[in-house]
């Protein structure tokens, strides 16, 4: 499998799985339609290139902050305060996510021909990204906290949670197993 055509194909299918991140029908809805429209123009087009998931991603990012806007009351004085910090939030978590579609992307160049120690290389750095942003996390809690009550504190990271399990879950689901291809 080309590895553009493999990157197309997780690009996709990551903007897919904000459709099922929260339960209201506005928000499937809205990531269903992005979705099908990246789908059509990133999935099918094996030449798919870094910009064009570059701009997927922004709109991954988009759809999450406005998913989270919609989920979490905040009052004018609370948003004033918040979105600043979701904002740092954000630019620091999109560093590990950059980290993560880096490992992603040498693997998919890999992939098949891939060794003993690359691979065991591999889920090591993957499982040490799934720890930055656990960490990343835990030290924004208080900072939230400081702006938001405990209810917001806790809705927002249940939200932020929720998405990324459900793009973590579509994503782990598209990729080849290591030993999967067969020589």
């Amino acid at each position: 499998m080309k590895a553009n055509l493999w990157t197309g194909m997780l690009a996709g299918m990551l903007l897919g799985g904000l459709c099922v991140a929260v339960a209201g029908p506005h928000e499937t809805a809205l990531a269903q339609e992005s979705s099908s429209t990246l789908q059509s123009s990133v999935i099918m087009d094996p030449t798919a290139s870094d910009h064009d998931i570059d701009l997927m991603r922004q709109d991954l990012r988009n759809k999450k902050r406005q998913i989270i806007a919609e989920n979490l009351p905040l009052s004018e004085a609370e948003a004033v305060k918040f979105w600043p910090i979701y904002q740092h939030y954000a630019s620091d978590l999109r560093q590990i996510n950059d980290e993560k579609y880096a490992l992603l992307k040498n693997y998919a160049q890999t992939w098949g021909d891939i060794s003993n120690h690359d691979a065991l290389v591999y889920i090591r750095r993957w499982l040490e990204v799934d720890q930055e942003v656990q960490a990343l996390r835990s030290k924004y809690v208080p900072v939230v906290s400081q702006v938001l009550t405990g209810k917001g504190t806790a809705t927002f990271f249940q939200l932020d949670r929720r998405i990324s399990l459900m793009m973590d879950i579509q994503l782990a689901s598209q990729i080849p197993l290591v030993q999967a291809k067969k020589n």
